[in-house]
């Protein structure tokens, strides 16, 4: 991630022109967020519950992942997969909290903030035998940071260097300070891989991962299934319960409901708003519900010519070269009256990167400009093109994600849009978001503790996951500084001065917020779902016998 740090009186400066900036382009009325009132459900561990040992357990996974590689993935549902087989340094539990999996304690950061030291566990083995120690989370954690194609590059700041120190501490050496690094660690970045692997298989280890987690990697079939067997080899596997686990690849939420009352399935993923009540209702069924850290809407092609992370090529159309043509869409969504019509009540909306539940949260950074499609239309007249201007937008080929896009389609065009929509299948989206092979693209984040794994990656000049190919020195500075200090205070001031900046260009426009659905038969227990969105299946088991 590229950044550069600025003297204080320098950013106070730059910060007060981008909000003057940003006010002179901005429409000056908000709208105040509301959230949904559904209790959270996030589950329980098993406990002392009685459980019955073995048997086998079918997800309905709602789409395909991409490779399972932690260095090069983006795929939220590649993340419910390995959450059972290759676990990671940190992990969020059940309140938010950052809590060590893999190593024993949160990181020692030096005075000067320029050395993280993380202890490691001992006497734990990759499902391959081979040990788990201090060489391979340095293997582990260069190949994220230099493999070429790696998502995980920008997420884990300004590395100068990585050592092991004996067989149980890793030492890692920063440029400046780093403060988001634990929350990374919390995820993909922080997923080690077996290093003998890693030498084996190359850039192909995501078909045939080896980690170390409850169950081992056994077989995929492209488009139908993944299976994971239980490893005796892990080092809690007095607590693992299932034989097998088989992900079944379900797109289409109805059929995985029916599945779930059928028996077929014991659990799925992403259930559908408007299947939510009903499955609520059914005694048979278990409803988790979880608020998420992410966000939902639609990225906007600027300057993502040759792939994301490639030098910026800004396109040269309305949409992509002046920011009031973005404004104007942006404007022409109303946001709460379309999640309430296309889900139900179930889903929230949002205008900003940072969510609602979140220590960060403050008015000033999670309100929505105001439905304003005159003024909308406006603006389009000032950058001076015709109407209905058009945009071709791709949307994941679902039922959810299609209704929802043709009501927003319906929507933007009281504010002189022609919005095109293009049924496109998930790892198709995935694809085009990386190669820059779109103009418009519905697609959402899964979200992440830390507020820099949701902004930074996606907006920082030259990041790997800057699909949109947007390039903001101003943004690039204050994302910088924000990651830099460790003032919670000043982070919060600076997140919110980003999301000005955001608002200001939109090359990314939010438009909901979704609760993690997620249902499981009451044949099963210690199924987990919290705010990142992943589905932990790791330690659950089949309930006992009722008749004993």
């Amino acid at each position: 991630m590229r950044f550069r740090l600025v003297p204080r009186r320098a950013l106070r400066a730059l910060a007060i022109g981008a909000v003057a900036v940003a006010a002179a382009s901005c429409s000056h009325t908000h709208t105040t967020v509301q959230i949904t009132t559904h209790a959270d459900d996030y589950g329980q561990p098993v406990g002392t519950q009685p459980v019955r040992e073995g048997g086998d357990l079918v997800m309905g996974l709602s789409n395909d992942p991409d490779r399972l590689d932690p260095s090069t993935s983006s795929s939220l549902y590649m993340r419910y997969v390995m959450s059972t087989i290759c676990e990671k340094l940190y992990d969020n539990d059940a309140s938010g909290n950052l809590v060590p999996q893999l190593a024993t304690a949160l990181p020692k950061f030096s005075d000067d903030g320029l050395t993280v030291t993380i202890p490691l566990r001992t006497g734990v083995r990759f499902a391959d035998g081979t040990p788990f120690n201090a060489d391979a989370v340095e293997a582990s954690l260069e190949r994220h940071l230099s493999l070429p194609g790696s998502q995980r590059t920008g997420e884990m700041g300004p590395i100068t260097g990585i050592d092991a120190e004996g067989s149980s501490t890793v030492v890692i050496h920063y440029s400046a300070p780093f403060a988001p690094i634990t929350a990374a660690l919390a995820d993909r970045a922080g997923m080690i891989m077996s290093a003998a692997a890693l030498k084996e298989e190359g850039k192909d280890f995501g078909d045939h991962p080896v980690c170390t987690g409850p169950f081992k990697f056994r077989e995929r079939a492209t488009g139908s299934s993944i299976v994971v067997e239980r490893d005796p080899l892990y080092y809690d596997a007095q607590n693992v319960h299932f034989d097998t686990i088989t992900y079944r690849i379900m797109p289409d939420a109805k059929a995985r409901a029916d599945a779930l009352r059928t028996g077929s399935i014991q659990v799925a993923d992403t259930m559908s708003p408007q299947d939510a009540d009903a499955l609520k209702a059914d005694p048979r069924l278990h409803l988790l519900v979880s608020g998420s850290f992410g966000f939902q809407g639609f990225y906007l092609n600027i300057g993502n010519q040759d792939g994301a992370g490639k030098p910026v090529k800004p396109l040269d159309t309305p949409l992509a070269k002046d920011a009031r043509v973005r404004q104007a869409l942006s404007l022409s969504i109303d946001r709460q009256a379309l999640v309430d019509k296309a889900f139900k009540g179930w889903y929230e909306p949002a205008c900003t990167p940072i969510a609602p539940r979140t220590s960060y949260a403050t008015l000033a950074d999670t309100s929505c400009p105001q439905f304003d499609p005159d003024r909308a239309k406006k603006l389009l007249a000032e950058a001076g093109v015709q109407t209905p201007y058009p945009i071709t937008m791709q949307v994941m080929n679902v039922s959810d994600q299609l209704d929802y896009a043709q009501q927003l389609q319906a929507m933007v065009a009281r504010g002189g849009f022609d919005l095109r929509l293009v049924p496109t299948e998930y790892s198709a989206l995935l694809a085009a978001q990386k190669n820059g092979t779109y103009e418009a693209l519905l697609l959402g984040w899964s979200g992440r503790l830390d507020p820099d794994g949701n902004i930074a990656r996606f907006l920082t000049t030259g990041s790997s996951g800057n699909y949109s190919g947007f390039s903001s020195a101003a943004l690039d500075d204050v994302l910088g500084w924000a990651a830099h200090t460790t003032s919670p205070a000043r982070r919060g001031a600076l997140y919110e001065q980003a999301v000005t900046l955001i608002q200001r260009d939109n090359p990314y426009i939010y438009t909901y917020r979704l609760r993690n659905l997620t249902a499981h038969s009451d044949r099963v227990t210690g199924i987990e779902v919290y705010a990142d969105g992943a589905v932990r299946l790791g330690k659950a088991a089949f309930v006992s016998d009722r008749n004993g």
